[in-house]
């Protein structure tokens, strides 16, 4: 893996530039990634160009043997922009302008935009495409920060009815589809759609969910525009773009698949406030982050860059945006990294080479202090380049045990009809896959249309809609499969399926919903000594030749098998959830076992990597190649694994 920082030669006098580029090389960086936020100073008039400064930096870096990661700077329009446009301008669900004076301030159906954006990148492109110093282009920056996919612009307004209009062909296949004569709603035609938020009461929420689904397809075009000029201009240097943490509001699969490699931005302590974490986890995790957060998105992200990944923007320390901001653990910026490491990461990089002294981002650590001086993350940085020079190069990561399934379509389901106010398929996702990892078990995620060939355990923890050509691939896989409540609930339109769900896994299962109700926070059916479920209950009528593994003690079924397939009526509280999990793992021929808590561990190239996201030392059999014995408290221990 290779180590880099973001660097922002824009913002600093430029008699620090050849220290900061030779520093940088002395810690064991490799690459810088720069330019993502520089439109003002590239072009500070409409027209006229400054592209000195930005020659210069890429040079110096080129001369220390920096490869450098260009970004296009079209998350920032500057202000004559947006003064000559204001049209680019988004509005937000309640119709108000989202104006000039932090960032994202842009509109992804503005048609003026994407021309501008275009604009910019072509002449990005042909001043440096061939740079000997520039591997990799970076599109925009965070698309989607700050609630910004969805916008109710006029622009907005009129691109989603022709999107309605090329998808459902007639205004009366859209009124049949959403099931529009519920409380009068048919159309006449598609230009009396609107925008469904600032209604009465809720508006239909297919509406609501082609509305995100649009918004969605918007993002794509914008990101596809950029690339198409970027592959053009400067052929065989990859294309990336940095995806976020807890953010679903866009098919980052669909992004993905235009890029040749996904990257995200990695907070792990700012993401956990923001997390569905429990207080006291929110407490233990204080400083390093939940174990499974970030695997979570590594696994994720994997899966977007149809295996390239790497993590662009590293936490180095306290960051600023969140509504607090510890400081990391002693340890858990070194053990950040490895876990990148073990999930096949091929480049990191940590934002910011210096903290700034001004500006929204003033109180965001970097891996410099203001006054250029080392902060807390040098030395764990330093570490980290040792180990990595230790260990040597390792294979890619390969397969993993366990398939997890993750689906946006999904997610944009649940968030349009929850049916209980705490309902996440994020949340839910997120559930099944610590289960899995705290038993032990190695986890992909992986999209609706993933070959699950090879995998022994295939988990459906919220597919709300499974159409017929997954329910082949599921039923071809010869995986065991583990499929949640909600599972099959909805088809495409978003109506209740003919036969009632789970819609697609009837020939696997036979199994039907007949009724489901959703908990207050609380409020818990217990069954027996096994467990309880909380938020979300079903009513199954099952076939019987379908075996009741577990009821409640009222006496509904809450756990179904038959052959391979198994189904879930209700959410499981995490104990009884990773019994489950086990049960079926250990079926499938794995072998699960409880590593309590704080432990997590990966593989790798023939190497175990144990990671300490707890308050206490833990002790090993192994003796480790990397790290400690005991493994301290935010501390990793890497061994070789025996020949077989």
């Amino acid at each position: 893996m290779k180590l880099g920082v973001c660097w922002y030669p824009e913002q600093w006098p430029e008699h620090l530039w050849a220290s900061d580029v030779q520093r940088m090389a002395a810690l064991g960086l490799r690459f810088v990634r720069i330019g993502e936020f520089a439109w003002s100073r590239i072009e500070p008039e409409p027209g006229r160009f400054a592209w000195d400064w930005l020659d210069r930096a890429v040079d110096l870096a080129h001369a220390a043997g920096l490869e450098v990661v260009m970004g296009t700077p079209t998350a920032t329009p500057p202000k004559w922009l947006v003064d000559a446009h204001p049209e680019i301008l988004a509005k937000g669900r309640d119709g108000q302008v989202r104006g000039f004076g932090s960032r994202r301030h842009y509109c992804f159906s503005s048609t003026v935009y994407l021309e501008q954006a275009r604009r910019i990148t072509a002449l990005m492109a042909a001043r440096y495409g061939q740079h000997p110093a520039v591997v990799a282009w970076q599109t925009d920056n965070e698309y989607g920060c700050h609630d910004t996919v969805v916008s109710t612009s006029d622009a907005a307004r009129v691109g989603f009815r022709r999107w309605l209009a090329e998808r459902y062909g007639t205004v009366e296949a859209l009124n049949d589809a959403w099931g529009l004569a519920f409380w009068s709603q048919d159309y006449r035609h598609f230009d009396e759609v609107d925008a469904p938020f600032g209604t009465v009461t809720e508006s239909h929420p297919a509406h609501r969910l082609d509305w995100q689904r649009y918004s969605s397809a918007m993002v794509e075009r914008f990101n596809a525009a950029q690339v198409e000029i970027l592959r053009a201009a400067s052929p065989g240097s990859d294309i990336v773009h940095n995806f976020m943490g807890l953010f679903t509001e866009f098919d980052h699969y669909a992004v993905g698949r235009q890029l040749d490699v996904a990257t995200w931005d990695s907070y792990p302590i700012g993401f956990l406030g923001q997390g569905p974490f429990s207080r006291e986890d929110k407490a233990r995790y204080l400083r390093t982050g939940h174990p499974d957060l970030t695997a979570f998105h590594h696994s994720l992200y994997r899966a977007c860059g149809q295996g390239r990944w790497w993590v662009i923007e590293q936490q180095p320390g306290p960051v600023n945006w969140a509504a607090w901001n510890p400081a990391p653990a002693k340890g858990a910026v070194e053990l950040w990294g490895w876990e990148a490491v073990a999930h096949g990461a091929e480049r990191m990089s940590w934002f910011r080479w210096r903290q700034a002294p001004t500006g929204q981002e003033a109180m965001h650590a970097g891996l410099n202090r203001p006054d250029n001086q080392p902060a807390a993350a040098w030395p764990e940085v330093e570490a980290l380049a040792a180990g990595l020079a230790t260990l040597g190069p390792l294979p890619e990561r390969g397969r993993s045990d366990v398939a997890l399934m993750f689906d946006y379509d999904s997610v944009w389901a649940v968030q349009s009809q929850p049916q209980g106010h705490d309902q996440s398929a994020l949340a839910t996702a997120m559930a099944w896959h610590t289960a899995a990892r705290r038993l032990g078990l190695t986890v992909d995620i992986v999209p609706p249309d993933a070959d699950l060939a090879g995998y022994a355990l295939v988990l459906l923890p919220a597919q709300i809609m499974v159409d017929a050509a997954l329910a082949r691939r599921l039923a071809d896989s010869g995986a065991h499969l583990l499929a949640g409540p909600r599972t099959g609930s909805k088809t495409r339109d978003f109506a209740i399926p003919a036969a009632l769900p789970p819609d697609g896994l009837k020939a696997l299962i036979a199994v039907t919903v007949a009724r489901v109700e959703s908990l207050p926070p609380g409020i818990v059916l217990p069954a027996g000594n096994a467990g309880q479920v909380t938020g979300w209950m079903e009513d199954v009528v099952a076939a019987p030749q379908v075996e009741t593994r577990l009821a409640l003690d009222d006496g509904r079924g809450l756990w179904f098998a038959h052959g391979r397939a198994h189904y879930l009526a209700g959410q499981m509280d995490d104990a009884l959830l990773r019994r489950v999990i086990a049960d079926v793992a250990t079926a499938s021929g794995l072998v699960p076992r409880e590593l309590g808590p704080d432990v997590r561990m990966e593989r790798r190239g023939g190497f175990t990597f144990l990671f300490n996201y707890g308050p206490q030392p833990v002790t090993i059999e192994q003796s480790p190649v990397i790290g400690q014995n005991p493994v301290p408290p935010a501390g990793v221990a890497i061994w070789k694994d025996k020949a077989p």
